[in-house]
């Protein structure tokens, strides 16, 4: 597993190479979109104003099992209200690079929420639907997303044609450096959206062949038989992109299963060996994968392993999945490696993480250099 000072030096010293260089790329980003509500889970009150957190989603867990047969009441705390949906933070963290952003999604229709009002003025930014709506309970083990999205059915192919345009939705999806579409599982019409896309628009794309990502956003919900459709377009899509697949740790195992692979060995070792198998089945460029402590990425048969910098008190971790993968984006983007890549996504996440907010290009290359 790669994490020496050398080698995040040498990607310090890329990054800030590339500056000027991300500032001449552009993405298109979509379809979804949420109103997040960052919430705490009260375990004792102190007084009005203090109160103690339930800590770990395990805890919260099991006062939640007692109460079975009986009753029980949960306080929340509101933390933060903020721009939520994997589609946005990720376009959010990409526009902060200094890329050129076009964003076509689910953030209120007709006028868009005051809540993406200053995402909105950070690229070409367009909704076709209403947001979804998501309290996200946040533990120092991990969080739990409770979400309300009947309304992203709105975001289908009749919408696209009607409230956006099918000529703007072809030029940007042609020109763009970057093409990415996320939260696969929140869209119920996403695959069919893929499916005219891959029949009446992919036949007439021509130049270089450039990135389009891929973020299913935890499919356990999904039926197999609609996984195994996804991942088959997703397949079909690399005859015209270099394509790339981002999963997180429990994504991984899921998509294994589906795939009727051994997912019985969770060690680093055990996830690298099944990776391999995933991006061979796919036959899709780039496969990553991204644990808490580290991430992967395969490519042409071959595993690369990064150590993250791990935060065991984030300030915030409601996105930062979006962040490694924005970061990770970028480093393909600017024609860095496996292995530069994941440094830049793992530094995406981690800066995210201690300041809840999104880095810059610079702001990546000091966490590199300050990284210890």
């Amino acid at each position: 597993m790669i994490n020496s000072t050398e080698r995040r030096q040498k990607c310090a010293e890329l990054l800030k190479a590339n500056v000027s260089a991300a500032a001449k790329m552009s993405a298109f980003i979509g379809m979804d979109g949420f109103i997040d509500e960052i919430v705490h889970v009260v375990d004792k009150r102190v007084n009005p104003t203090e109160f103690v957190c339930l800590p770990t989603i395990e805890k919260f867990g099991a006062r939640v099992s007692a109460a079975a047969g009986k009753s029980t009441n949960f306080e929340m705390v509101p933390q933060l209200v903020k721009l939520g949906g994997n589609g946005p933070i990720m376009a959010n963290a990409i526009a902060q690079f200094g890329i050129k952003l076009s964003y076509l999604g689910a953030l209120n229709y007709p006028d868009i929420h005051p809540v993406f009002k200053e995402f909105s003025e950070k690229g070409d930014v367009h909704s076709i639907a209403n947001a979804g709506r998501t309290d996200a309970l946040e533990f120092d083990d991990g969080k739990l997303i409770i979400g309300r999205m009947t309304q992203l059915g709105e975001v289908n192919w009749e919408n696209i044609v009607a409230r956006y345009g099918k000529e703007k939705f072809i030029e940007k999806f042609t020109n763009s450096d970057l093409v990415g579409f996320v939260n696969w599982t929140m869209l119920p019409f996403m695959s069919e959206i893929w499916e005219v896309v891959l029949k009446d628009i992919c036949p007439t794309l021509g130049g270089k062949r450039r990135k389009l990502f891929f973020d299913l956003a935890d499919p356990e919900k999904r039926s197999k038989a609609d996984i195994q459709r996804a991942l088959a377009l997703i397949s079909n899509f690399e005859k015209y992109f270099d394509v790339i697949l981002g999963l997180n740790e429990k994504e991984g195992y899921e998509i294994g299963e589906v795939l009727s692979l051994d997912t019985s060995d969770h060690s680093p070792e055990g996830l690298a060996k099944m990776a391999l198998k995933i991006q061979s089945e796919l036959k899709i460029n780039t496969l990553v994968i991204h644990p808490v402590a580290f991430a992967l990425a395969v490519s042409d048969g071959k595993v690369d392993l990064v150590q993250g910098p791990f935060c065991e008190k984030p300030l915030i971790s409601t996105g930062a999945g979006d962040h490694f993968n924005s970061g990770f984006c970028l480093g393909k983007m600017l024609g860095l490696d496996n292995v530069n890549s994941l440094m830049t996504a793992v530094s995406t996440s981690g800066f995210y993480v201690r300041t809840a907010k999104s880095p810059t290009v610079s702001d990546l290359a000091q966490f590199l250099a300050d990284w210890r």
